[in-house]
């Protein structure tokens, strides 16, 4: 897919395309909202779905009435381009969308290098910019213009790697793998640190190049070292999947860790059944108690388009366009200026069903961070089970 195609959802998108023309009436603008995505390779799933989540907050807006603004009704229009994960593709994303389309609003980045790309100019030309992206340099005071859409390192592997070691207290070691980018080398930080923390020695900590399709060395060499806990902390389910399977062949039982796993199905399509008994942080489960019939709703339409279940990476993509809704009505403008100076003090209703607001001055100086719950699960018999879900403290 090249820098000017943008991805069509056909099913989705037909029914967008009549929900607007019939809403057109009543909006008297439109307002462009930017997605940088991986829609190609391992990660295409993430990005996919979160265009389509995009598409449906968007779609619920205008069927709702609209963003009022000073008298006047805008609705959304989601413009996704293929970030395909790297820096370089990234860069020609963001000036396509900045510089091109004239984005104000960017309703989600995915991958912290193309993020990292996006910001460069998205801080400097004044645009808000929401992000899923684990690193944490790119937030704080100095950043005023970028949010968090979903829980990151710092909110998911801390309580992951606590709640394994406590059900597993006799595990001594760990061996970790990650991306060989800037996503999977500050991921690698943290979960490093917690680990140790702990008290569980990291016997390897090895990365590799995304694109890679032959993981038997790596697990052979993992497998190796005989490690009582695999942390695959960053891995996108199709990479996880086959380094699970290998591991498996190999004869290696253990306990397994992947702090961004998303969900069953993508790891199951590689992994088979060798992905039985993992530990994720940020797949969602829609068959608990927990889940509402919204959710439930809306994750069957979802499965119709994507062939599998929404995560929380693409579920950010549907509070962002909320948050950037509640922003605008609150500043009663649509300058991303004086969205972004009004974004920490608003609340919206998120996917999740709950309120949601924003916090993070603890842990990176300013309040750019949503409060979301971190969902930990597990595969059982096949199945994806809620074990905890831990809803954030601090400002």
């Amino acid at each position: 897919m090249t820098i000017t195609t943008r991805t069509k959802l056909l099913s989705f998108g037909a029914s967008l395309g009549v929900l607007m023309a019939i809403s057109g009436a009543q909006a008297q603008e439109t307002i462009k909202l930017g997605l940088s995505i991986p829609l190609s390779g391992t990660g295409a799933i993430w990005g996919k779905g979160s265009e389509f989540m995009c598409k449906k907050a968007a779609q619920e807006i205008a069927q709702a009435g609209g963003v009022k603004v000073d008298g006047k009704i805008y609705n959304f229009e989601c413009l996704a381009y293929d970030n395909k994960y790297n820096a370089a593709e990234g860069t020609r994303v963001a000036q396509t969308l900045l510089n091109r389309d004239n984005v104000k609003f960017i309703a989600g980045s995915l991958g912290t290098a193309p993020v990292q790309a996006l910001q460069a100019l998205s801080e400097r030309q004044g645009v808000v910019m929401f992000t899923t992206a684990w690193g944490s340099s790119i937030k704080g005071p100095k950043f005023p213009l970028t949010f968090t859409q979903m829980n990151t390192a710092l909110e998911i592997i801390p309580p992951l790697i606590r709640y394994v070691h406590g059900l597993h207290p006799a595990a001594k070691s760990v061996a970790m793998l990650n991306p060989n980018d800037a996503t999977g080398t500050q991921t690698e930080g943290v979960s490093k640190k917690v680990w140790t923390d702990t008290g569980v020695k990291i016997l390897s900590s090895d990365f590799y190049e995304r694109g890679t399709t032959e993981f038997q060395p790596i697990a052979a060499r993992i497998a190796s070292l005989k490690p009582d806990v695999v942390d695959l902390a960053s891995l996108p389910p199709a990479d996880a999947g086959v380094v699970l399977r290998e591991l498996e062949v190999l004869g290696w039982k253990g306990i397994k860790v992947i702090a961004v796993g998303t969900g069953i199905d993508g790891l199951k399509a590689t992994g088979g059944n060798a992905i039985e008994g993992v530990y994720m942080g940020a797949a969602i489960t829609f068959d608990g108690p927990t889940a509402t019939a919204q959710q439930k709703a809306i994750n069957e339409e979802a499965r119709g388009v994507l062939g599998e279940s929404l995560n929380s990476i693409q579920i950010g993509f549907y509070d962002s366009v909320y948050a950037i809704k509640a922003g605008i009505e609150k500043a009663q403008s649509i300058d991303p200026k004086k969205v972004g100076s009004v974004m920490s003090d608003i609340s919206f209703t998120s996917f999740y069903g709950n309120k949601v607001d924003f916090y993070g001055t603890d842990a990176y100086g300013s309040r750019q961070q949503m409060r979301l719950p971190v969902s930990i699960t597990q595969v059982q018999d096949g199945k994806l089970v809620e074990k905890s879900r831990i809803v954030p403290q601090g400002n």
